[in-house]
């Protein structure tokens, strides 16, 4: 029996994630919750075999916990909304082993927990298109400048940083919105940090 621990905080799809996989033979919900932080607490406690967790949760996102329980042992699958490639990485990263959107039927989502039992890796089809189609646009020297943007740094502070001039700096930031696609620094530094472009 697949023992399975679900935090999701909308009451609604808990209730019918619970009733569904508990319909599977080989499956049982043994907890549930409503944010990331009780997934945490469960999981180090209990030592379930699956923890299934939307992204975003009061307290602590999916994200985070699935962080935090990297090396718990519980497969982790989130279950979301959300197919952000920013995310998709980060969750890989953490080392989640499905990433699976809300739309997904129950049956595509119980397969999943199978696979993920097996040592497979399973990751919505959408999101692996986004991976492989999206790379980020920036040189070397224009993610270092970003960087230090997203630092907070100013124009002068990063032309001292770079030692490069100032004019020079700003170019740099011109090219950036361009390439991004964007109108100012935060809407660049936003952009690339939901693209996973930000180590």
């Amino acid at each position: 029996m697949i023992k399975i621990y679900i935090a999701e905080d909308q009451q609604l799809l808990l209730g019918a994630l619970e009733a569904l996989l508990n319909l599977e033979d080989d499956m049982e919900i043994v907890g549930k919750g409503k944010s990331g932080q009780e997934a945490v607490d469960y999981v180090q406690k209990h030592k379930p075999d699956v923890c299934i967790m939307d992204i975003e949760m009061p307290e602590k996102t999916g994200l985070e916990a699935a962080e935090e329980l990297k090396s718990s042992g519980c497969k982790l699958v989130i279950l979301t909304t959300f197919a952000r490639s920013g995310y998709f990485q980060r969750a890989l990263q953490a080392g989640v082993s499905a990433y699976l959107l809300k739309d997904s039927s129950s049956d595509e989502l119980a397969q999943a927990i199978r696979h993920v039992m097996d040592g497979k890796r399973v990751y919505a089809p959408e999101l692996m298109d986004d991976v492989f189609r999206e790379t980020n646009p920036l040189t070397e020297r224009e993610k270092a400048v970003l960087s230090l943007i997203a630092e907070g740094k100013s124009t002068k502070e990063i032309s001292v940083e770079l030692d490069i001039k100032i004019g020079t700096v700003r170019n740099y930031v011109s090219v950036i919105l361009e390439k991004l696609d964007v109108k100012n620094r935060i809407e660049a530094v936003t952009h690339s940090k939901e693209k996973g472009w930000f180590s």
